[in-house]
């Protein structure tokens, strides 16, 4: 009996190890790579990086116990964007989250197996990005800006705040696909609105504070800014030369109004990186890009600044008053 009852209790022992053994080990750690064309320090990055944490952390997924995210910043940048995306690479994440063209370009130089996912890019079947919307193909998809067909609704605004208006100067980054895509739907656009462009780089301070002023000579002009990251690094010196200069100007998100822009057009940015999460989510779980559709905004919201409206002597036609969904006083 004693016998019987000693192997009983080590046949228990032998059962019972496993499972408590199994329940103390430590959660898996997974790893992803975030791809930030911004400095570190800018409040929109910061606002960004903050929304996909939170999304990320109402799935379940917690920096430092069972999360860890190496991030790379930059100022726009392209060969920094270049080093930073190597970088990335060469730690062989889980997965690595990319901000902008600006980002997902190098990345898909530098990786055709690590899953990406990306927020805030337009059109990226033309890009090269993915093979389409529906099924990217690759190791890549996402969520996009707008499409470049949206330069006509900021040649609209810009014709409605000035009906005089016949020139028109876009700031854009030449050196990245969607620089060159809203450049040629806009310039497309343009002769329906009787207006004449001129392209000016955002590459460059010195360049772009001589291009405005330059253009700033002339009568009935305007401004747009199309989407880069380096509109986002010079957003201030944008916006301060528009109001020197007393430059109309339309932008293509909030922070530029919310910083004494006078009017924008596009998506909820800082959305984009929340339902981002879900995609980070779901690879790690083990789906693949290729299966996840890239998807588009729902909702475009206009947004005016009536402050900087009145100090450059615009009066703002209730029509457009009526479109805004926010407005700044």
């Amino acid at each position: 009996m004693r016998r019987r009852a000693f192997i009983k209790v080590m046949g228990g022992g032998v059962i019972a190890w496993p499972l408590t053994a199994r329940a103390q080990q430590p959660e898996p750690v997974r790893r992803i790579g975030v791809l930030w064309p911004f400095s570190a320090e800018d409040p929109r990055a910061k606002a960004s990086l903050a929304a996909l944490k939170e999304g990320l952390q109402q799935l379940g997924w917690i920096e430092g116990r069972n999360l860890r995210v190496d991030a790379r910043w930059s100022t726009g940048n392209l060969d920094d964007n270049r080093r930073n995306a190597a970088e990335l690479v060469a730690l062989t994440p889980d997965l690595i989250f990319a901000s902008g063209s600006a980002a997902v370009g190098p990345l898909l130089q530098a990786t055709r197996t690590i899953p990406i996912v990306f927020a805030i890019v337009p059109d990226p079947v033309g890009a090269g990005y993915v093979a389409s919307l529906a099924r990217p193909g690759g190791n890549a998809t996402g969520f996009t800006s707008f499409e470049f067909g949206i330069g006509a609704k900021w040649l609209e605004l810009l014709k409605q705040l000035i009906p005089g208006l016949t020139r028109v100067a876009v700031i854009r980054d030449p050196s990245i696909t969607a620089g060159i895509g809203q450049w040629g739907a806009i310039q497309a656009t343009a002769p329906s609105f009787g207006v004449e462009l001129s392209p000016i780089s955002v590459s460059d301070t010195g360049e772009l504070e001589t291009a405005i002023a330059s253009f700033a000579r002339g009568s009935n002009g305007g401004l747009i800014v199309t989407g880069s990251a380096l509109a986002v690094v010079h957003r201030d010196l944008i916006v301060k030369l528009a109001a020197r200069y007393k430059l109309p100007a339309v932008y293509y998100e909030r922070y530029f109004v919310a910083a004494g822009g006078l009017i924008s057009y596009g998506p909820d940015y800082v959305d984009q990186y929340r339902q981002a999460a879900a995609y980070i989510h779901r690879i790690l779980k083990g789906e693949k890009p290729f299966d996840l559709p890239v998807q588009t905004p729902t909702k475009y919201e206009l947004v005016i600044n009536l402050k900087t409206a009145k100090a450059l002597g615009l009066t703002v036609a209730p029509s457009v008053i009526t479109q805004a969904g926010e407005v700044i006083e």
